[in-house]
C-alpha cells in the first residue's frame, strides 16, 4: 500500500521538526479544479514591501508584520482576486501559498502575489493595503472613495510586472490593457514609474514600479482627524509569528524564465495520465524490490539452525506483510521498472490516479524540478506540488539558507502544458551567492527540463550602492549571455532606482517559429 499521507516534517503536527517549514492543504479548494480550456499563462506578478527589510519595519507595526495575518483574511482577498488557497508551506521567515492560479509569499515586510490565468489582480491591492494597516498595524492613511476601503498602509515600494499576454482579449477588469492596468496603479500611488521592454511587435516585459517611501493618491489625511479601527492579535500569535523577522541577509534578487512553445514529450510530463503511469511505475517497482528483499531475508533465516522457530516464523511474517509496506511518495525515484504477473495483488491507490498533491510530488521529482535547488545542499527546504485535471502543474519551493544566521528563500513553477497555449514559468529569490552556482547554470537547468522553442529571462538585482555605474550591471549580464541550444534575440539593461534589470530573450536553434504575440487587444 502507497502512503499518500503527508508525512510529519510537513504537517503543523507538534511532533513535526522545530524550525522547518510546515505544510497546510486546503482540501476543500481542490475539489473541481479543471484546466481542461484554453489557459492564460503568463502571470501577472504584484509585490508590495512596507519596509526594506524584516528588520526595519515600522516602529508602530506589530512584532511579525504581516507574517500575524490570519489566512482566513488573506483568502478574504484572494476572493477579490478570484482565486483560492491551496495549500500553504509556514516556515520562519517566509510563509507560501499554493493558489488555484499560481502563488502567494508572505514575509514580514513584504508580500508577493503571483496569478495566473483571468485573475484580476490588481482588484486585491487595495484589500492588501487595508489588511495591512489593520492587522500588521503600518502607517496608514484614512479611506478615499477611489480605493474604496477604510484605510490603507503606505507602502515603502511597490513593483508590479507581467508578460506580454497570450490571449489578452479573454482579461477582465483592470487587465483588459497595459494603459489600463497603469491607469489603475496610478489611482493608487504618486510617483509610479511604467515600462515596456523588449520589442513592441514580439517578445516584450511589462514593468510599474514606485520610488522608496512610496505616497499614497490622493496624499494621506492626518490620522488623527478621525480613528480606524484596528484589529488586535492573541500575544501568542505574536510572538510565535515575530520569529520572522530575526534574521535577513540583506540580499535581494529575483531572477525570472518565462517559457513558451514548450517541446511537445517535455510538457507531457506535466498530464495527469503520464505521471499517473511514473507513479505507478515506481510504486510497483518498489513492491518488487521490497518483496525481493524479504525473500533474500527469509532464505538467510532458512540457513539457520532447524530449531530456530522464532526466527522462521518471524521471517514468515515479514514476508506476509511486505505487499503492505507503505511507500512514500514525496521521496519517489523511478529507474523504469514495469509490473509483472507477480505484482497484480499490490493495490495501486486512488490517490496516483487522480489530480492532488501527491501527483504534484511525483511530477516535481520525475520532472528534475526537485533537483534545482537539492536537499543535500538545502537539507530544510519543501516543496509544495500540486496536479491539475487533465494537465498543469504548480510548486512552491521553501529554501531556507544552510548557512547559520541566513534567511528563507522561495522559487515557485507553473506549467500549461496544452501545444495550443504552452507556457511554464520559473521565479527565484534565491541569491546566486548562496548556490555557488553561475546564473546561467540555473537558466540552463530549468530550460533542460521544459525545452521552450523561447524563452525570456528577468534578473532583478538591487545595488550595493546607489550611485553604481551600470557598466557593472552589464557585466552581470554576460554571466548569462550563453545559453547551450538557443540563441539570444534581445538584450537590455535598465538602470533602475536602486535596482539593475536584466532582461534577455532567446530562441531555440532548432525552433521553427511562430507569430509574435503582442499582448494587447486592438494593437
Amino acid at each position: 500500500m502507497v502512503n499518500t499521507e503527508i508525512p510529519k516534517h510537513y504537517t503543523t503536527s507538534p511532533s513535526s521538526i522545530s524550525g522547518t517549514p510546515l505544510l497546510t492543504i486546503n482540501r476543500e479548494a481542490t475539489i473541481d479544479l479543471d484546466s481542461t480550456n484554453t489557459f492564460e499563462g503568463p502571470e501577472k506578478l504584484l509585490e508590495v514591501w512596507f519596509s526594506a527589510s524584516p528588520l526595519s519595519l515600522p516602529e508602530a507595526s506589530v512584532p511579525g508584520g504581516l507574517k500575524v495575518v490570519p489566512s482566513e483574511l488573506w483568502q478574504e482577498m484572494l476572493d477579490l482576486v478570484n482565486c483560492k488557497v491551496l495549500s500553504v508551506v509556514e516556515s520562519e521567515h517566509v510563509d507560501a501559498y499554493l493558489l488555484s492560479e499560481s502563488s502567494m509569499f508572505v514575509f514580514p515586510h513584504k508580500l508577493i502575489l503571483k496569478t495566473c490565468g483571468t485573475t484580476t489582480l490588481l482588484s486585491g491591492l487595495p484589500r492588501i493595503l487595508e489588511i495591512a494597516a489593520l492587522v500588521a498595524k503600518f502607517p496608514h492613511s484614512l479611506a478615499n472613495t477611489v480605493r474604496g476601503t477604510a484605510t490603507a498602509a503606505i507602502p515603502y515600494r511597490v513593483f508590479y510586472s507581467r508578460k506580454n499576454f497570450l490571449f489578452p482579449d479573454r482579461q477582465r477588469g483592470p487587465h483588459r490593457s497595459w494603459r489600463d492596468e497603469v491607469k489603475s496603479l496610478d489611482r493608487l500611488f504618486l510617483g509610479g514609474s511604467a515600462y515596456m521592454i523588449g520589442k513592441m511587435n514580439g517578445e516584450h516585459w511589462y514593468l510599474y514600479l514606485t520610488e522608496p517611501n512610496t505616497m499614497l493618491t490622493p496624499p494621506a489625511t492626518p490620522e488623527r482627524e478621525q480613528p480606524v479601527r484596528v484589529l488586535d492579535l492573541p500575544e501568542s500569535r505574536l510572538r510565535a509569528k515575530a520569529r520572522g523577522m530575526e534574521m535577513d541577509d540583506g540580499q535581494d534578487e529575483t531572477l525570472e524564465i518565462l517559457m513558451t512553445d514548450l517541446d511537445v514529450e517535455n510538457a507531457e510530463q506535466f498530464y495527469l495520465d503520464h505521471a499517473s503511469a511514473v507513479a505507478e511505475g515506481q510504486h510497483f517497482q518498489k513492491a518488487h524490490k521490497a518483496r525481493k528483499d524479504a525473500r533474500k531475508h527469509l532464505g538467510s533465516i532458512n540457513d539457520l539452525d532447524g530449531d530456530d522457530d522464532v526466527a522462521q516464523f518471524e521471517a514468515k511474517g515479514l514476508a506476509d506483510r511486505v505487499c503492505d509496506d507503505s511507500v512514500d511518495v514525496f521521496s519517489n525515484t523511478s529507474d523504469g521498472y514495469s509490473t509483472s504477473a507477480s505484482d497484480e495483488d499490490v493495490t495501486f491507490p486512488q490517490e496516483l490516479t487522480t489530480e492532488g498533491h501527491a501527483l504534484g510530488t511525483v511530477v516535481s521529482d520525475s520532472s528534475g524540478l526537485s533537483a534545482v535547488y537539492p536537499t543535500s545542499r538545502y537539507p530544510d527546504s519543501r516543496i509544495d506540488a500540486y496536479l491539475f485535471t487533465p494537465c498543469g502543474f504548480s510548486a512552491n519551493g521553501v529554501i531556507p539558507s544552510p548557512d547559520p544566521g541566513g534567511s528563507t528563500h522561495y522559487f515557485t513553477v507553473h506549467v500549461t502544458p496544452e501545444p495550443h497555449c504552452s507556457y511554464a514559468s520559473f521565479e527565484t529569490n534565491v541569491p546566486a551567492s548562496q548556490t555557488g552556482r553561475e546564473t546561467a547554470d540555473v537558466i540552463q537547468q530549468v530550460v533542460g527540463i521544459f525545452k521552450p522553442g523561447r524563452f525570456s529571462v528577468t534578473l532583478f538585482e538591487a545595488k550595493d550602492d546607489v550611485d553604481e555605474d551600470i557598466s557593472l550591471a552589464k557585466k552581470k549580464s554576460s554571466k548569462f549571455e550563453s545559453i547551450r541550444g538557443y540563441r539570444r534575440a534581445d538584450r537590455i539593461v535598465h538602470d533602475l532606482d536602486g535596482y539593475d534589470l536584466v532582461f534577455k530573450y532567446y530562441e531555440r536553434f532548432d525552433w521553427e517559429g511562430g507569430e509574435a504575440r503582442l499582448g494587447e487587444v486592438g494593437f
